[in-house]
């Protein structure tokens, strides 16, 4: 299959997308020797209006540079193509003569790809290849961007247990996580010991409920004087509706383009100190948002995820040459391996963290949950344990 390859990135850049990238097209090269490869600046709106960088051209070793920098080297783009916008980008791609496409993303890129397969009749083969932090497409173990996101997760609650220790008191992280509480439930991964924090870890699988969270606190203060926890930025409260909106005033609420709410703002670390000054007062407490610095550290970049994304990469070319589909990363006897899946299954759809990855409480792991992360994770510090 020679001719013309795109590749693009979509949705939040992540440690290691770029090695999916240049796996994609390096394999390009040696499968199909004079072939094409485009890469199109943010996303498929580059695809629209014929923006491309002739991947083709750059030198096998600046790629391999670019394969381990994090972000997305291309550009990204949160653009939800409709089927308007996907016949523009259709357009787009016959103009450049594709003979394939591959979409590097999450749910709303998959979602995508099957639009534009609908659209084509098979005149194209498009291939997506999984990313996200989140954790949470259908078909995957897990995906490429999270297990560097989720390392940096359980080093950042390592350590604000270490220092609670010291100073005892209530720390609260929001995490990431809009719809799966996958990479909160990470920050649990590297716990010295049960006595250890995140003592309390909150989802968006499960209701979550302002007073029974200061009546955990407190039961929690008065087991270990302190208390970490570990919150997803899109829980929902017991009517459904997100966290933020039961705790901010409406006026202050914040939107993106596409009508989602704004969850891990300002906003909401000031409505949880707020419900803590309420409910504890005297208490000392600080509330942070890890924000995005989980998805794309440079300092916490793991090795196993920058293989398994490369991986994924080249694997997407070997999917083209079938048609198209999507590349799903499955968990088989302990190891990793790569399979394509129908797009079907895949696009739009939201994979949440199972049921019984939690315990009986809601508000920690269960022994299946525990060896998910375990599994995935596992611990890279040899820690002392503080004598307070």
């Amino acid at each position: 299959m020679a001719g013309t390859f795109v590749i693009a990135q979509g949705g939040g850049p992540t440690a290691v997308i770029n090695q999916t990238m240049v796996g994609a097209a390096l394999e390009v090269r040696k499968q199909h020797p004079g072939a094409k490869v485009l890469g199109a600046r943010h996303g498929v709106r580059g695809i629209r209006d014929g923006d491309y960088v002739d991947l083709s051209a750059v030198p096998e070793a600046e790629l391999r540079r670019i394969a381990g920098t994090p972000s997305a080297a291309l550009g990204s783009t949160r653009d939800k193509p409709d089927a308007a916008y996907c016949e523009l980008v259709l357009k787009g791609l016959q103009k450049a003569g594709a003979d394939a496409f591959i979409y590097i993303g999450g749910n709303d890129t998959s979602g995508t790809q099957q639009i534009l397969t609908d659209a084509s009749g098979g005149r194209i083969a498009f291939v997506h290849a999984p990313k996200t932090i989140d954790n949470d497409l259908e078909e995957n173990d897990h995906t490429p961007g999270f297990i560097s996101a989720a390392e940096y997760t359980a080093g950042a609650f390592l350590t604000a247990d270490l220092d609670f220790r010291a100073l005892p008191g209530i720390y609260v992280a929001i995490v990431m996580g809009r719809h799966a509480g996958f990479l909160t439930a990470a920050s649990t991964a590297w716990r010295i010991d049960e006595e250890s924090g995140p003592h309390l870890v909150y989802v968006p699988e499960r209701a979550f409920s302002p007073k029974r969270f200061i009546d955990d606190v407190k039961l929690t203060l008065d087991r270990h004087k302190r208390c970490i926890v570990a919150v997803s930025e899109g829980v929902t409260t017991e009517d459904g509706r997100a966290l933020v909106e039961s705790l901010v005033p409406p006026e202050r609420l914040e939107r993106d383009a596409h009508g989602n709410l704004k969850l891990s703002g300002g906003d909401l670390g000031m409505a949880f100190e707020h419900a803590l000054r309420e409910g504890l007062p005297g208490k000392r407490a600080r509330v942070d948002a890890l924000g995005y610095m989980p998805r794309g550290f440079v300092g916490a970049i793991s090795k196993v995820d920058q293989q398994e994304a490369f991986d994924a990469g080249a694997f997407a070319v070997r999917v083209a040459a079938e048609g198209g589909g999507s590349v799903a990363l499955q968990e088989e006897n302990g190891r990793t391996v790569l399979r394509k899946v129908p797009l079907a299954n895949v696009a739009g759809k939201t994979r949440h963290m199972p049921d019984d990855f939690l315990d009986a409480s809601g508000t920690g792991l269960s022994a299946a949950g525990r060896a998910y992360f375990g599994r995935l994770v596992p611990k890279k510090y040899d820690i002392g344990k503080p004598f307070v």
